[in-house]
């Protein structure tokens, strides 16, 4: 998530250090999303473009994403979380992969929060892959081929189009991230590097969020109709 190097390197600390203060972010952001009416939370962990770091970094990061989903995955359950992965597994380690499986059939009863996290991703490939799914019968309609791309995705679950979508660090771009997804989600660009991301701050945001009007196209009397909170995304690693 978008800062944890840059946290750790201000602070005299291997990057590596930041990435486990952003550990501590994402349980505090987990705990706090439910009690915000937020019904689907999607975290980009480590995006496709991630395997060209030092294979230190890298390396790093599998093994704090495998030790956090054994410690986590009973706190999840115990809490009602889903949790869910987007993105390639082929090209995991297979511990990590086996972990992220054993994380999915742990949790999938979960109905407070459908925790979405996104590694190895990359939405230009996954729109590639759901490209190639179309059969030569089947008429492509948006929602046809957001089924195929949930499926490219490896998802179990579908998840709702993105609402919210909040970039911590300071960077204002979208670093390939859910870009079908996102064709109508309100953006939010923050300085806060995500291991100084707390509750107050996804509390400023979902506040944010509902003061915006959308209006989908639509004159805002039947905009008002049309958008509600389902689902809140924060993107980037950096």
């Amino acid at each position: 998530m978008d800062g944890n190097g840059r946290w750790a390197t201000a602070r005299g600390l291997p990057r590596t250090a930041g990435h486990r203060a952003g550990a501590d972010a994402v349980r505090r952001v987990i705990e706090a999303a439910p009690h915000l009416g937020v019904g689907t939370l999607t975290l980009f962990a480590f995006s496709s473009d991630n395997w060209k770091r030092p294979k230190r970094e890298v390396w790093a990061l599998m093994r704090l994403l495998h030790g956090y989903l054994r410690a986590e995955t009973k706190r999840c359950v115990a809490h009602g979380v889903r949790v869910g992965f987007i993105g390639r597994r082929d090209r995991l380690p297979p511990p990590l992969r086996a972990e992220v499986e054993a994380a999915e059939k742990a949790t999938i009863g979960g109905d407070a929060l459908h925790l979405r996290i996104a590694v190895d991703y990359s939405a230009r490939d996954s729109i590639l892959r759901a490209a190639e799914l179309v059969r030569g019968d089947e008429e492509v309609t948006r929602e046809n081929f957001a089924r195929l791309l949930g499926e490219a995705c490896h998802e179990i679950v579908p998840a709702p189009d993105v609402d919210l979508l909040i970039r911590t660090g300071g960077e204002r771009r979208l670093s390939d991230f859910l870009l079908w997804e996102c064709a109508y989600a309100e953006m939010l660009f923050v300085a806060v590097m995500w291991p100084d991301f707390d509750k107050s701050d996804l509390e400023r945001a979902v506040e944010d969020f509902y003061n915006r009007e959308r209006r989908f196209g639509c004159v805002p009397e039947k905009a008002k109709m049309a958008g509600n909170v389902q689902s809140v995304s924060k993107l980037g690693t950096s």
